[in-house]
């Protein structure tokens, strides 16, 4: 696998290295050594897969709150989306900025999330897939959303949404988000 961290400290974005013959490629998408040789300790704990029929469909800006806090690596399975995420870690140097990756289901690249990070997609094509491996189960009193077009934020999504949950519409501002004095969000 070929790990290239972002801009945002601890967020890689992971393309599979292939071995390519006639029969077409064989890669690796997870290797536990090769993830913690780039500071990764992820033991996935669940996966989840989205299934989405419309081009324009938003999900996010998703997070879990202490002591539920999850990495992902998410992969786009069929079609293509614009996957971004937001630093929620108040001590990080780029709290408050984001990134944006095209993942296809073509290119088999995959963004790494680490925990305290927002995350959200819009799909490019009708019936997209979207996989992703999580570090923690699911914790419905834990979940908390960002809003997806915070002005302050100024997410540069590549279309207009056309399909957005109405939990994933109410979600509050960035400033309205509350660090406790360890620096982790809370109500």
């Amino acid at each position: 696998m070929i790990f290239t961290e972002t801009e945002l400290p601890g967020a890689f974005i992971i393309d599979v290295d292939r071995m390519a013959d006639e029969r077409g490629f064989f890669a690796r998408s997870w290797c536990v050594d090769e993830f913690a040789a780039h500071g990764i300790l992820m033991p996935p704990l669940q996966a989840n897969v989205s299934s989405n029929p419309r081009r324009g469909t938003l999900r996010g800006m998703h997070y879990q709150l202490a002591p539920y806090e999850e990495t992902k690596l998410v992969r786009c399975t069929r079609g293509a989306i614009y996957d971004v995420i937001v630093d929620l870690r108040e001590e990080s140097p780029t709290y408050g900025q984001w990134l944006g990756v095209e993942l296809t289901a073509d290119s088999f690249r995959m963004l790494f999330v680490p925990a305290r990070f927002a995350h959200g997609f819009v799909t490019l094509t009708d019936n997209t897939d979207v996989c992703y491996q999580v570090s923690a189960k699911y914790a419905p009193g834990s979940e908390r959303g960002l809003r997806w077009n915070d002005p302050s934020i100024n997410i540069q999504w590549p279309l207009e949404p056309v399909l957005i949950s109405e939990k994933d519409q109410n979600h509050p501002d960035f400033h309205l988000l509350v660090p406790s004095a360890e620096g982790q969000l809370s109500d």
